[in-house]
């Protein structure tokens, strides 16, 4: 009597291989429950529907009985117990927890080892291969390099049909079971993802995707802290004072990575970390737990930590509200939180804080942010609140309560966030006065001479005018440049053009 763990372990591999034998029963009851699962868009019931095919198609060829036996109704696992019971026949699983039970209630059963055979993924990867893309009709491709500096390779000539991609998908739900650190994390209609060892695998069928496709990702970089030669007065604070870390940069730049080396970092210094991950795809050591969002509900994750205080807690891969909010409220209760996210510049990451918390609390929850770009630590802001007139206002009183973010290694206030009217504002500030005023002298004099050119030297402005267009420069243009003088305190200076220039 088969069961869905043995169609899926694939049964038809041992028949072949002549390693079991004799008459298969397949319970109706199980066939009703794979349809039904199939209906839903499981992977895993087309799978064993398919296996079921290939056990029928070998009958033929080896001469043995599959038989349909059994009632439409029930649990199928409850009613395939049952059957063999009273029919006296022996149950094929490849499943421990079933292969105990039947023993425990006195059912004959008959479990499948796991083959020693490798798995066609793989063949796909060698040791720069960071991930392989396979699609129906479409050639195989993989990514091949480190992160930041990779490069596409075709890995055949000719396209890969559907039958070829069930059968890897096959393989590799069939190993699940026996590869230790394996498990499905995800199974939706049309997806799932699968933790295969160290790779991470996402499966999409149709009608989610317009044909089979797998990808596979594999770390091919495990860096430590040490390796990325950080600025000791970086790693002094995230010693010392870094309790609230956004480390973000664009896809594949090795955030996780970096991510990954910080929290062994913390490990070994003695701290207590824990993961949240949607998949887990960290390579961690055992003395850090790895939750699983799939796996446990927000509210629950949120208990957890709170009760089992750990020092850090690192949350891979935020994406939405749920995500910002569990990281924002356990920060605020005093958890140290590192979190990961997908932004193409340093402040993006900021930005997508700022519509979730108030402005006063922003500082207290992000404190240092690091941007990644090709594996490396590109960037490092820290967040400092203070009362001030905001960059690019005068008036005494529009002082505020304002948001520096500072470039950490040189102390330099990069951008200004605060509240003008009931508008947050992301304001730089190193630009700010430099632009604004350019463009102010240059508006004052270009409707009459267009080709004059507006630069900063030495603290002064510097107005370089051809020398076919000085015959256009007119007291009344230079009324203009020294009410701009007065005003804003600054130092213009007329120069003519180099003949080169």
């Amino acid at each position: 009597m088969v069961d869905k763990s043995s169609l899926l372990q694939g049964v038809t591999r041992y028949i072949e291989k002549n390693l079991i034998n004799g008459t298969f029963l397949i319970h109706r009851a199980l066939l009703r429950q794979l349809e039904q699962e199939s209906k839903q868009g499981l992977v895993t019931s087309d799978i064993a529907l398919e296996e079921i095919e290939k056990l029928k198609d070998l009958s033929e060829r080896y001469l043995f009985a599959v038989e349909l036996v059994g009632k439409e109704s029930g649990d199928a696992e409850q009613e395939l117990r049952n059957y063999c019971a009273e029919r006296g026949c022996s149950l094929l699983t490849a499943d421990e927890l079933t292969k105990k039970m039947a023993e425990l209630l006195g059912i004959g059963v008959t479990f499948l080892e796991p083959l020693p055979e490798p798995l066609s993924i793989e063949t796909f990867f060698d040791e720069s291969t960071m991930s392989v893309h396979l699609k129906e009709d479409a050639v195989p491709k993989a990514k091949k390099g480190k992160p930041g500096d990779w490069e596409f390779h075709v890995l055949r000539e000719t396209p890969l049909t559907g039958g070829e991609i069930k059968k890897i998908v096959s393989e590799i739900l069939n190993s699940i079971r026996w590869t230790k650190g394996s498990f499905i994390e995800i199974e939706r209609k049309g997806s799932t993802i699968v933790q295969l060892s160290t790779y991470r695998i996402v499966i999409t069928r149709p009608p989610l995707s317009d044909g089979w496709e797998l990808t596979a990702t594999r770390p091919v970089a495990r860096k430590r802290l040490e390796d990325y030669a950080l600025n000791p007065e970086l790693v002094n604070r995230l010693e010392q004072r870094a309790e609230g870390i956004l480390i973000a940069g664009s896809p594949g730049m090795g955030k996780t990575t970096f991510a990954q080396a910080l929290a062994e970092y913390y490990m070994k210094m003695g701290k207590i970390v824990k993961t949240i991950e949607s998949p887990r795809d960290m390579h961690l050591p055992a003395d850090i737990t790895q939750y699983s969002k799939n796996y446990a509900e927000i509210g629950e994750l949120h208990d957890i930590l709170l009760l089992s205080r750990p020092d850090y807690t690192v949350y891979d891969e935020m994406r939405n509200d749920e995500d910002f909010r569990l990281y924002i409220d356990l920060r605020l209760a005093g958890i140290g939180m590192i979190g990961v996210v997908h932004a193409t510049t340093a402040i993006d990451a900021i930005h997508r804080f700022l519509n979730r918390v108030d402005l006063g609390t922003v500082p207290g929850i992000l404190d240092t942010v690091l941007f990644i770009n090709k594996g490396t630590v590109e960037k490092v802001y820290s967040l400092e609140m203070t009362v001030k007139v905001p960059e690019g206002l005068r008036e005494a009183d529009l002082a505020r309560p304002v948001v520096q973010i500072k470039d950490f290694l040189n102390d330099r206030v990069e951008y200004e966030i605060y509240v003008f009217g009931e508008q947050t504002m992301i304001v730089p500030v190193g630009r700010l006065n430099l632009n604004t005023m350019e463009n102010r002298i240059t508006r004052a004099i270009s409707g009459v001479i267009p080709d004059a050119k507006v630069k900063k030297e030495n603290g002064e402005y510097v107005v370089e005018i051809p020398r076919e267009g000085i015959s256009s420069f007119n007291r009344k243009i230079n009324t203009k440049l020294r009410k701009l003088e007065k005003k804003h305190g600054i130092k213009i200076r007329i120069k003519l053009q180099d003949k080169e220039s």
